[in-house]
């Protein structure tokens, strides 16, 4: 070949492999750049897709509430502070998708969220009653009836009527707004779980108040698949909380609280509570380190669980439904209405598998003890060697197993003199 051609050759060589390293390095940046964006976001509480989580937008949705508020047409116990007396304040949006409006504010100098499915309360479905007849004409019990039934139809349950007092509104001057709100809060599944389960489980947010559809829950510090103990303790506990001991501390007694949420929703009610859709954003703590359901869209008592697996299927991944999976039946063609994991299962996969895979390195947890730890986790989230019909509850063993492990290591902490107790 003659030399020019070879040199010729040679230097396009080097200048693809320069265009195609710049390629690649603008991609990269790009990507980061995309990445960082994403993760900003995220911590605000934002949405990529959600272009509307502004605070013009919901200073106009509030201002529509409290136009609905003074004409009549929907009332609460916090709509006063919040259109008259200003003690309940706009702080920022957290949270905007297909109408769901998720809210910070301030009443009285606490925190709070405030909470609702539809952004406008004339788009949530009307009683019919309220339309046919005057509002003071209607029988209490042809009401609590029809409340029952929209219980029913969330829930799966049928509730005896003295569970229904935090749903339940009293007849008031304004009675036919009070109806029209109530129904409005009822059309709303995360309404009705944390009011009705707030008297019975420490696990559930506390609803505050209302104002016509929108209702307030308490503001604790949620969770975070970035943050390396997927919690801020220093934001719920204090600034001082910090070490690694402390940290370890607080990774051990969140965890206990977690096995006790699940032995709590397995047990402690007339039907297991299934939460289909685990993962740190929907769960906070409180400043005593209590694990709190902060977001159950997605869970379900047994009945209605059953209800939902209960489909048609081909193969075992039709059976799927985010987190509660089922088995196929090949031969009729129905996925089994029983659920083959559980919710202790999804938590040692998804939140304690994190946590005991990096965080106790450099503690006072020995290293044999991690061990363990990080085996019995691996062993709960993918029990392979157990038999699928013990899948439906929760593993004895494997709760077992976890409690006494954890409280091994808190006790080794506690030798070593870095373990004292929050809020004794």
């Amino acid at each position: 070949m003659p030399r020019w051609k070879r040199l010729l050759r040679a230097r396009l060589g080097r200048r693809c492999s320069l265009a195609f390293l710049l390629s690649w390095a603008a991609c990269w940046a790009a990507g980061g750049a995309f990445f960082i964006f994403f993760l900003l976001l995220a911590r605000g509480g934002g949405s990529v897709f959600s272009g509307r989580c502004t605070d013009e937008q919901s200073h106009r949705i509030l201002a529509r509430l409290c136009f609905d508020y003074r004409k009549g047409a929907l009332t609460g116990d916090l709509c006063e502070d919040l259109c008259v007396a200003q003690k309940l304040i706009y702080k920022r949006c957290l949270y905007y998708d297909r109408g769901k409006k998720v809210i910070q504010a301030d009443w009285r100098g606490r925190p709070v969220i405030l909470k609702s499915k539809n952004e406008i309360f004339s788009s949530y479905q009307r009683l019919g009653l309220l339309e046919e007849m005057d509002s003071q004409g209607i029988p209490e019990a042809e009401l609590l009836l029809m409340v029952a039934l929209e219980i029913k139809n969330v829930l799966g349950l049928e509730l005896p009527n003295n569970t229904m007092g935090p749903l339940w509104t009293r007849r008031g001057p304004h009675w036919k707004a009070q109806l029209a709100s109530m129904w409005s809060l009822l059309q709303q599944e995360e309404y009705i779980y944390f009011s009705v389960l707030q008297d019975f489980s420490k696990h559930v947010l506390r609803v505050i108040g209302s104002c016509g559809h929108f209702y307030a829950v308490e503001y604790l510090t949620a969770g975070h698949a970035w943050h390396k103990t997927l919690f801020s303790v220093e934001e719920a506990v204090g600034a001082s909380f910090s070490g690694i001991d402390s940290k370890t501390k607080a990774i051990m007694e969140i965890a206990i609280s977690f096995l006790d949420m699940v032995n709590h929703f397995d047990n402690d009610f007339s039907h297991r509570l299934h939460l289909c859709d685990i993962k740190p954003e929907n769960f906070a703590i409180r400043n005593d380190l209590t694990v709190v359901a902060i977001d159950v869209d997605m869970a379900f008592f047994e009945p209605k669980m059953r209800d939902i697996l209960e489909q048609n299927c081909t193969g075992d991944e039709d059976c799927n439904f985010f987190d509660c999976f089922s088995k196929c039946d090949l031969r009729s063609r129905k996925c089994g209405a029983e659920r083959a994991n559980n919710n202790l299962q999804v938590i040692c996969d998804k939140i304690f598998r994190p946590w005991f895979s990096l965080n106790l390195r450099g503690s006072a947890v020995s290293f044999p003890l991690q061990l363990q730890l990080q085996k019995a986790v691996h062993e709960c989230a993918d029990p392979t060697t157990k038999v699928i019909t013990h899948h439906q509850r929760t593993s004895p063993d494997s709760l077992s197993e976890l409690y006494q492990l954890l409280r091994a290591s808190q006790k080794e902490l506690q030798t070593s003199g870095s373990y004292t107790r929050i809020h004794q």
